[in-house]
């Protein structure tokens, strides 16, 4: 378990005699040390390990979340299970793509019949799906076993919930906590890596691009940053436990330190973060066309630590549509980045997403992106995402077959 050098000896340090701090993140270590004496003698009653079992549905920032979240609940003192019907079960939600909420709803329901067996069992909800009003209220309709929500921003409370659920006897049985923005970022706190040798690291926070079908900015919250400070001090952790590859998160890690104080670009944050020794390899992701600077891709063709592989997505090849999508950039002007960016680093790996089926698009435009795709063959596509257009989907599955390129494609409907 990854750990900051001292996080264990401030939460042991945290005197339960006297009230929970106001600051943070020293009122969290409060909560915890006072759950790890709960669970400690819940332990003894049972005979066993209280058991924990977290469900991720989303992306990378996602995934990340949930490290956070294992890191606390095992310094709580619970133990990691594949297995739903645990102590505690919490699902990380993505509301992205609808096939993941109803996934959670069925999920959801099958709790319940965990629940009535186990009544001291714990279900908890958090991430992108709760920021959704309609959503809760779903929620406390049909889903009373559910007993504590939040969102995505106060993730770092989830041991103050956590105690106000056991411990208050005035809270109500579903205890919901939903930030609707912040500019708080508590990030010194336990997390647990999925992998010894690498591990990802936040950079940044929300998004401020407002893309015409992307939800992010509403439940992730407008961009702010991380002092280039404690993104060192956390990376330079990581490496003394063993780790040699970080990848940096942001939704548009290119826009990292605008909203600072004292304003950074990301390129010069890498030079930074390449600093560091005993780190090998460094990965970032996403990268937004527009904000792709010349100075980041100088960056990464002068470093010998920065893995050569640029996740750029085009999301359509068509102008006009992309207008639409409001992503700020033309067709020609991607292509003219991707001559640039292969200019100076010939090797490099580009990686793609693309949206079929965007309301206005023809089979016209499907063909001119096929098109793109063999002129810049070197181009990977990761995932396409299928809006709700079955006149789209007969060519593409066609493409699809006659295209080996295309066959690990992974397509999102």
């Amino acid at each position: 378990m990854e750990h900051y050098t001292n996080i264990n000896a401030m939460v042991q340090a945290a005197d339960l005699t006297l009230p929970p701090p106001e600051k943070e993140p020293d009122r969290q270590y409060y909560f915890i040390k006072k759950l790890q004496q709960h669970i400690a003698q819940k332990e003894q009653e049972k005979g066993r390990k209280l058991t924990c079992n977290i469900k991720t549905f989303g992306c990378q920032m996602n995934a990340r979340d949930s490290e956070k979240i294992l890191g606390i609940l095992q310094t709580i003192g619970y133990e990691e299970t594949d297995s739903e019907q645990a102590d505690l079960v919490l699902y990380n939600t993505c509301t992205v793509r609808e096939n993941a909420n109803l996934k959670v709803y069925g999920r959801l329901g099958q709790l319940k019949r965990y629940k009535s067996k186990n009544p001291d069992m714990l279900t908890i909800l958090c991430g992108c799906m709760m920021q959704e009003p309609e959503v809760i209220e779903r929620i406390k309709k049909s889903y009373r076993n559910v007993d504590i929500i939040f969102g995505t921003h106060n993730i770092f409370k989830l041991a103050e919930l956590l105690a106000m659920r056991l411990f208050d006897q005035n809270a109500k049985r579903m205890i919901i906590d939903i930030w609707k923005d912040t500019t708080e970022i508590v990030e010194e706190l336990p997390n647990s890596r999925k992998y010894s040798f690498k591990g990802g690291v936040n950079i940044m926070f929300g998004c401020n691009n407002f893309c015409s079908y992307c939800i992010v900015p509403y439940v992730r919250g407008r961009e702010r940053s991380r002092e280039p400070e404690d993104i060192i001090e956390e990376i330079k952790g990581m490496v003394a436990d063993g780790v040699v590859e970080v990848m940096l998160l942001g939704q548009n890690v290119n826009s990292y330190g605008k909203t600072l104080e004292h304003p950074i670009s990301f390129a010069q944050l890498l030079r930074q973060v390449e600093q560091i020794e005993g780190l090998e390899r460094i990965r970032f992701m996403t990268s937004h066309p527009k904000d792709l600077s010349d100075e980041l891709i100088e960056v990464m063709s002068q470093s010998d630590k920065i893995c050569k592989h640029l996740h750029l997505p085009l999301q359509s090849g068509s102008s006009r549509l992309l207008k639409i999508m409001n992503r700020h950039y033309t067709k020609e002007s991607y292509l003219e980045l991707v001559d640039k960016i292969r200019a100076k680093n010939p090797d490099i790996a580009l990686t793609t997403d693309i949206i079929v089926g965007f309301p206005g698009e023809k089979k016209k435009i499907l063909r001119i992106r096929w098109m793109l795709w063999k002129r810049f063959s070197m181009i990977a596509l990761l995932r396409l995402y299928i809006v709700n257009a079955p006149e789209l989907l007969l060519p593409l599955w066609r493409i699809r077959c006659r295209k080996k390129w295309l066959k690990n494609v992974s397509i999102v409907c």
